[in-house]
C-alpha cells in the first residue's frame, strides 16, 4: 500500500514538472511573439514577397497597373528565361525599400533558395544580386542602365538586362565598359535617344505638318502663275502679241500639282509621324485595375485597419492593437460608427492614379458597408478620409481636420502615421454630430489610355499651323519674286548679251517709258543681230536684213547708243518695231524650209508687213478696220489693227482709242505725251507697212 502511495506521489510530481515545463514553454513563447514585435514586422514584407516568389519566380505588385499591369508577368518570366540561371523577379513600386539589396538579400534568405534575384520598379531594373550562381548582375546592370533611354519601360530594361547575362560574364564586363565610356560621365554624359515622344512634341508635329500642309501648295500655285506670266508675255516665233511661249503644262495642271502635293505631305506626315502612346506601359486588364481594391477590400473584412504588406511597414502591432481599440470605442459610442483604415501607397501609376478620393470610393464600393473609409499613406505620410452614410459623422466635418494630422513634413521615415492617426481618431470623436447622412458620388479615376495616348496629329495645334502655313507662303512668295525681280532687272542691266528670242518679254504697253523703250530696244537689236549669226545660210535674210539696217541706220550703226539720250523715243519705237519684224521674217522663212513649202514661203514672205495702227508695239494687224482715235468727236479712221484692236473695236468701239500709244515729248515739255503718229521723223510711216518705214528711214539718213 506504501509502496502504491510512491508510486502515486512520484506521478504525481511528474504531472507537476510537466506542468511547470508547458507553463514555462507559454511564456517563453509569449515573450517571443510579443516582445520582439518590431523584429517581426520588419521582416514582414520580406516574408510576403518570398511567399509570393514561392509561388512563381515572377511576381508583378498589383499597385502599378497603369505602368506595369501583373497581366505583363509572362512577358517578364519569358525573358528570365534567357539568363540560364534560376531567376526572381519583383516588380514593385520605387519606394518599396530604402536599400534594394538588403530587402533582396532578406527575401533570399526567406526563401531559401539559390538564384539571381532582381528588382524592377516602375521604370527599370533597380537592383540585382547573384546569391550561389555565377551570373554578371552588376555589369548587366550597368549596360541596361547606360545603353537604354529612360522612356524605355521596365519591360524592355528588364530583357536587355537579361540578355547581356545570358552573354557570360566576359562579354557582360565588355558590354559594360562600353556603354560606360559612351554614356557615363567620362563619355561626355550622351544620353541614348528617346523612344517615346510627349504631348508637346506632338503639337509641335501637327503644328509643323498644318504649316506644310497649307504652305508648300500655296507656294507651288503662286510660283507657278507667276511663272507663267511671266512666260505669257514673251514673243512667239512670230512676234504675234499675247501670244507668249506657251506653257508647257496644261491648264489645269499646276492645280493639279498642288493637290497632288497636298495629299503626298499629308500621307507622308502621317506615315512619319506615327507615334500613338508617349510611354512603353502596357494598357492593364480590368482584373489588372481591381486587384490591389479587392486585395484591400479582403483584408478590411477581417481586420478595420490594412497595411500594405509590400511596403515598409510603418506602424508597429503595439499601434496597430491601439489603433483597433480606438475604432472599436468609436463604432460603441452615440452617434460612431465603423472605420476602415488603408495604410496603403498612393502613385500617379496606381490604380487611382494617386487620388485618395478615388481609392477610397473604390474600397467602400467593394466593401459594401458605410463609414469613415480612411487612407493613409506610407511614402508621404498624407492622411486623407472620406464618411460614407455614417450619422451624425458628415463629411464636411472632415474638411476641417487639421494641417498638422492631414500632413506631415518631418524627415521620419514612419511619418509617425501613428500617432497622427490616434490624433484623426480624437478628431473624429471630438466633431460635432448632426443627423445629415453623406453619400458622396463615386469618384472615377482617368482611363488608363488616356494616360499615354498621343493626340491625332490632325488635330490641337494643326488647325493654327494651317493658318500660319498660308501666311508663310505668302510672304515667301513676296520675298522671291522682290528677289528674281530685283536680280533680272540687275542682269538685265550689266549683262551686254543679248536674251535668247524666246526668252524675251513681250510687252506693248501703252504709254511705254523713254527707260522701258531703251532696254526693249537694245534686247530686241541685240536678238535680231545673234540670229543672223545663228542663221548665215536663211534666204529670209533678205527681208531680215533690210529690218536689221534700217534699225542700224537709227543708232548710227552703234546699239550701245541706245543707252544714250541722243536716240528719240520715236526711233526708238521704229527700232523695236524692226527688230521684231526682222525675228519674225528669220523663224517665218526657217518653218517654211522645214515643211519644203513654196507656197507657204510664198504667202509667208510677207508676214509682219502691216504693223498695228494704233500701237506698232501690239506686233502685225490682221484686218483693216474703222476705228475711234480720239475721245473727243465721232470721227473714225481706217487702221490697220492687230487681233486684240480688232476685238476692242467691235465690241467696244467707245474705248479703242485708249489704246493708242503715245511717246514722251522731246521739248522742253518732255513730259507732255504726244501720239505716235504726229511725232516728227520716219516712225508715223509705219501705219504703211514695214517695207515704207524702212524707206523713210534711209531718205532721212541720206538727207542728214
Amino acid at each position: 500500500m506504501r509502496g502504491v502511495q510512491v508510486a502515486a506521489g512520484a506521478g504525481c510530481g511528474i504531472r507537476r514538472r510537466c506542468a511547470l515545463a508547458f507553463s514555462l514553454l507559454l511564456f517563453f513563447c509569449a515573450l517571443w511573439t510579443a516582445a520582439p514585435a518590431g523584429a517581426a514586422d520588419d521582416t514582414t514584407q520580406a516574408a510576403h514577397l518570398a511567399d509570393r516568389l514561392r509561388d512563381n519566380p515572377v511576381y508583378v505588385t498589383d499597385q502599378l497597373p497603369r505602368e506595369v499591369p501583373r497581366s505583363a508577368a509572362p512577358d517578364f518570366a519569358r525573358a528570365a528565361e534567357r539568363t540560364g540561371v534560376p531567376t526572381y523577379v519583383l516588380v514593385l513600386p520605387g519606394h518599396s525599400a530604402d536599400d534594394g539589396e538588403a530587402l533582396l538579400g532578406a527575401v533570399h534568405d526567406r526563401l531559401g533558395r539559390d538564384g539571381l534575384y532582381v528588382l524592377v520598379d516602375y521604370l527599370e531594373v533597380t537592383d540585382a544580386v547573384a546569391f550561389g550562381v555565377k551570373a554578371p548582375a552588376e555589369d548587366a546592370l550597368t549596360v541596361a542602365l547606360y545603353e537604354l533611354p529612360y522612356d524605355a519601360g521596365p519591360l524592355r530594361s528588364f530583357e536587355r538586362f537579361a540578355d547581356v547575362v545570358a552573354q557570360g560574364g566576359a562579354k557582360a564586363a565588355a558590354q559594360a565598359e562600353t556603354a560606360h565610356e559612351r554614356y557615363g560621365d567620362s563619355g561626355g554624359g550622351e544620353d541614348p535617344e528617346e523612344l517615346y515622344i510627349g504631348p508637346t512634341d506632338r503639337e509641335n508635329q501637327a503644328f509643323f505638318t498644318g504649316i506644310v500642309l497649307t504652305g508648300i501648295p500655296l507656294l507651288i500655285l503662286l510660283l507657278g502663275s507667276f511663272v507663267r506670266r511671266r512666260r505669257s508675255r514673251r514673243p512667239s516665233a512670230h512676234g504675234n502679241p499675247g501670244s507668249g511661249t506657251p506653257s508647257r503644262l496644261p491648264r489645269g495642271a499646276l492645280s493639279g500639282v498642288a493637290l497632288l502635293t497636298a495629299v503626298a505631305i499629308a500621307l507622308g506626315a502621317w506615315l512619319t509621324f506615327d507615334q500613338t502612346t508617349s510611354s512603353a506601359a502596357q494598357a492593364p486588364t480590368a482584373a489588372d485595375l481591381s486587384a490591389r481594391v479587392d486585395r484591400v477590400v479582403k483584408g478590411l473584412k477581417q481586420d478595420p485597419v490594412y497595411t500594405d504588406p509590400e511596403s515598409q511597414q510603418v506602424l508597429d502591432a503595439g499601434q496597430r492593437a491601439r489603433l483597433r481599440d480606438r475604432i472599436s470605442e468609436f463604432g460603441r459610442s452615440e452617434g460612431g460608427g465603423p472605420v476602415f483604415v488603408s495604410v496603403v501607397p498612393l502613385m500617379t501609376e496606381d490604380e487611382s492614379a494617386g487620388n485618395a478620393d478615388v481609392f477610397a470610393s473604390a474600397v467602400h464600393a467593394g466593401l459594401g458597408r458605410d463609414g469613415v473609409y480612411v487612407v493613409a499613406d506610407p511614402l508621404d505620410g498624407d492622411i486623407n478620409a472620406v464618411s460614407y452614410g455614417l450619422p451624425r459623422v458628415p463629411n464636411r466635418s472632415l474638411f476641417d481636420l487639421p494641417d498638422s494630422v492631414q500632413y506631415d513634413d518631418s524627415e521620419a521615415r514612419d511619418h509617425q502615421l501613428g500617432d497622427r492617426l490616434g490624433q484623426f481618431m480624437t478628431f473624429v470623436e471630438k466633431a460635432p454630430r448632426t443627423d445629415e447622412l453623406d453619400h458622396p458620388a463615386v469618384d472615377r479615376a482617368p482611363e488608363p489610355v488616356d494616360d499615354h495616348a498621343l493626340a491625332p496629329l490632325f488635330s490641337g495645334d494643326f488647325w493654327p499651323g494651317l493658318i500660319v502655313g498660308a501666311f508663310a507662303a505668302l510672304v515667301l512668295f513676296a520675298l522671291l519674286a522682290g528677289v528674281l525681280s530685283i536680280v533680272g532687272t540687275v542682269l538685265r542691266r550689266r549683262n551686254p548679251a543679248p536674251l535668247p528670242s524666246g526668252a524675251l518679254p513681250f510687252e506693248a504697253p501703252t504709254d511705254p517709258s523713254l527707260g522701258y523703250l531703251r532696254r526693249t530696244a537694245r534686247s530686241e537689236l541685240l536678238a535680231l543681230q545673234r540670229e543672223f549669226t545663228d542663221n548665215p545660210e536663211q534666204a529670209a535674210h533678205i527681208r531680215a536684213w533690210d529690218c536689221f539696217d534700217g534699225a542700224m541706220l537709227l543708232v548710227d550703226g552703234d546699239v550701245d547708243a541706245l543707252a544714250d539720250d541722243a536716240v528719240e523715243p520715236a526711233s526708238l519705237v521704229a527700232v523695236v518695231v524692226l527688230s521684231r519684224a526682222g525675228r519674225a521674217a528669220l523663224s517665218t522663212e526657217a518653218a517654211s524650209d522645214d515643211s519644203n513649202s513654196n507656197s507657204n514661203s510664198n504667202s509667208n514672205s510677207n508676214t509682219y508687213n502691216l504693223c498695228c495702227g494704233l500701237n506698232p508695239l501690239h506686233g502685225p494687224a490682221v484686218s483693216r478696220h474703222h476705228v475711234r482715235i480720239s475721245a473727243e468727236g465721232r470721227r473714225r479712221s481706217l487702221l490697220p489693227v492687230c487681233q486684240m484692236c480688232r476685238e476692242t473695236a467691235i465690241v467696244e468701239p467707245g474705248t479703242v482709242h485708249t489704246l493708242r500709244m503715245t511717246l514722251p515729248g522731246t521739248g522742253p515739255e518732255r513730259g507732255d505725251r504726244v501720239p505716235y503718229e504726229e511725232v516728227t521723223g520716219p516712225l508715223p510711216a509705219v501705219r504703211d507697212g514695214i517695207p515704207q518705214l524702212i524707206n523713210r528711214i534711209r531718205e532721212s539718213t541720206s538727207v542728214r
